[in-house]
């Protein structure tokens, strides 16, 4: 999905819910979309300010649920109490999973095309339907563990 037809889809989706597409929500919006890696809303709180100093941090919070709801980010939570999140370029069509690195908490996302087929496998055998569902891996770096730095921290 292009940038100019998320910033379309995220104008829409705020109608939809009878918001405004304010110059702070989209100042959040390209801070969002400007990532390559997952972020936290206060990383995205100081893109944003860049972008618009007059972007709170109320705003920042409760813009992230909306972005999230409309399916152009993707909300991780690895349980270390802070939410994580990444653009979602793809329109939500693709099925990853999600590996965490235990030794420098970097987020890595792997295509995972098996979890649609699993996902309605075991739904349909309680007679359910599934609506979502995450893959998430925990794991140490061999590399850090063997030589004490890490080749993917950056």
């Amino acid at each position: 999905m292009s940038i100019s037809s998320a910033r379309e889809k995220f104008r829409q989706f705020l109608i939809k819910r009878g918001l405004r597409a304010t110059s702070q929500r989209l100042a959040i919006f390209e801070a969002a979309f400007a990532q390559d890696e997952h972020f936290t809303a206060d990383q995205l709180l100081d893109q944003a300010r860049a972008l618009d100093d007059s972007v709170s941090r109320a705003t920042v919070y409760r813009t992230l649920p909306i972005m999230t709801d409309s399916a152009l980010l993707r909300e991780v939570d690895i349980g270390s109490g802070e939410k994580f999140y990444r653009p979602n370029r793809d329109g939500g069509h693709t099925q990853v999973a999600q590996v965490v690195c235990l030794d420098c908490d970097k987020i890595f996302e792997i295509s995972a095309p098996f979890m649609e087929w699993y996902g309605s496998t075991v739904s349909s055998k309680l007679g359910l339907a599934p609506v979502s569902q995450r893959l998430q891996v925990s794991a140490h770096c061999i590399a850090f563990r063997q030589t004490g730095t890490c080749p993917r921290h950056g």
